[in-house]
């Protein structure tokens, strides 16, 4: 096996596992997802009251802002991975419109799959709104990929 098809192999593996994360995550019920987004949401809390002491922030507020950036950074490494397996998957392991554009397919399309599995978890909820932020951080995971890889390529 060459090192470019170990290369190939490497990304699938991260988009699969990265999925595969994510699916676990959303396996969780309602009160088991609560309590882990709630434990992080007071951390993050506490050092936004220490580094900001003047600033006057209400909890649950701040907890939703922490649970809807998680979706951002979550579909972002899922944005990331996605373009690097698909170009690394082409013969010349070039960058496309077409690339791009399939990778943010792709995870929106897995993206829209989570929410709807979420339906049938237990105190869980699908939402058209997570979807939206899940395919806005995929976009964003793709875009730092393109421009580091148009960088490194000058």
């Amino acid at each position: 096996m060459n090192s470019g098809s170990k290369r190939v192999i490497v990304a699938w593996f991260l988009v699969i596992g990265w999925m595969g994360l994510i699916f676990y995550f959303s396996h969780q019920s309602g009160e088991a997802s609560s309590s882990l987004s709630g434990g992080v949401t007071e951390v993050a809390y506490s050092w936004s009251q220490s580094l900001l002491p003047f600033v006057t922030i209400e909890f649950d507020p701040f907890h939703t802002w922490i649970r809807k950036a998680a979706h951002v950074a979550v579909y972002a490494v899922l944005g990331l991975f996605m373009v690097h397996a698909l170009r690394v998957s082409t013969i010349e392991g070039r960058m496309s419109r077409r690339i791009i554009l399939g990778a943010w397919v792709l995870c929106t399309v897995y993206a829209i799959t989570d929410e709807v599995h979420q339906l049938f978890i237990p105190g869980r909820s699908g939402e058209v709104s997570d979807v939206a932020l899940d395919s806005i951080g995929s976009m964003v995971g793709i875009g730092v990929y393109v421009v580091v890889w148009k960088m490194t390529k000058k």
